[in-house]
């Protein structure tokens, strides 16, 4: 980055004998009054005075070793500097998107916070909303995604993450479009009664094990068990069968051909971002960012207000 040189010259000065300096440069006492005699030419200076007690600085030379000093001192700088950013530009955090964990939630997140990682860059990364497979994608955070967003009350879920509460996110009923509730505004427990309402199966989540305590004290509500997880085809059963389902809010634009219907009960599923049970530094950094300075809207898959209610 500058005059190789000024290398010897700095040394020499700094040793006070052309002999000493070419011990530390590795190279004969010649080269290095070979060096110092071009790079005088070169700059049409004198910078030493040769006399027979040694070598000192001339005023020329002094002016040019602390210049010369301080161009080392930021060359390691700049070289540092470059270092740096090289790195803070390669940095990317991978965000998981699915039809029922859309990304779109923490975007708004990441757009309030996004000034205290420069550099960085998000990668969002598609998967399946797999019924089956949901476990192997939560264990993938820290390997295929730093970040998952969505409704999270699962117990197995929660042995293989940590999770980030942003809200709590209403359980509803969703509805075929042509079934004779679905012109309601909200349903009462009443409203079920001779229906077959569809959720998922007991002994996964504490909030559904809950709600499924009071539906059963009703017998007038006929119950199905879906799996633990749900997926795409849970909606389209639903459809096909004509039964109900029970769904949350930010699910109500999942199926075009099912409408989601608020209930007058006190049911909630926690909804915040999954990340891994170790995380790296700037993974918990951002998610201290997020719990300390953001303000998180309601989840909706078209950006929509929905009734989730924040608990940051």
């Amino acid at each position: 980055m500058f005059n190789p040189l000024l290398t010897s010259f700095v040394c020499v000065a700094d040793s006070g004998s052309f002999n000493q300096a070419a011990e530390k440069l590795y190279i004969s006492s010649t080269a290095v009054i070979k060096q110092i005699n071009s790079l005088e030419k070169h700059l049409d200076l004198k910078l030493f005075e040769r006399t027979n007690h040694g070598i000192r600085l001339t005023a020329a030379g002094q002016v040019i070793y602390r210049y010369a000093k301080q161009m080392f001192t930021l060359s390691e700088q700049a070289i540092t500097q470059a270092h740096m950013n090289t790195e803070i530009a390669n940095r990317t955090f991978c965000v998981g998107t699915s039809i029922l964990n859309p990304c779109r939630p923490f975007m708004d997140l990441w757009y309030q916070v996004n000034s205290f990682f420069p550099g960085y860059q998000l990668h969002i990364v598609p998967f399946e909303d797999d019924h089956a497979d949901i476990l192997t994608q939560i264990s993938a955070l820290g390997v295929k995604f730093d970040f998952l967003i969505g409704a999270c009350d699962s117990r197995q879920w929660l042995t293989r993450c940590r999770f980030l509460p942003l809200c709590r996110c209403p359980q509803s009923i969703a509805v075929p479009r042509e079934h004779p509730l679905a012109g309601k505004k909200k349903l009462r427990l009443r409203d079920l009664y001779g229906e077959t309402v569809m959720l998922v199966k007991r002994g996964d989540s504490p909030t559904v094990d809950r709600l499924r305590d009071e539906l059963e004290r009703y017998p007038q509500i006929h119950l199905v068990d879906t799996p633990q997880f749900y997926d795409i085809e849970v909606f389209n059963r639903c459809v096909q069968t004509g039964c109900l389902l029970v769904t949350l809010d930010c699910w109500a634009e999942v199926h075009p051909s099912l409408v989601t219907i608020p209930v007058e009960w006190d049911h909630a599923i926690p909804y915040g971002i999954l990340y891994q049970l170790d995380p790296p530094e700037d993974v918990a950094r951002f998610i201290e960012m997020v719990r300390t300075r953001a303000r998180f809207p309601a989840p909706g898959s078209t950006g929509q207000k929905t009734s989730c209610t924040s608990s940051i």
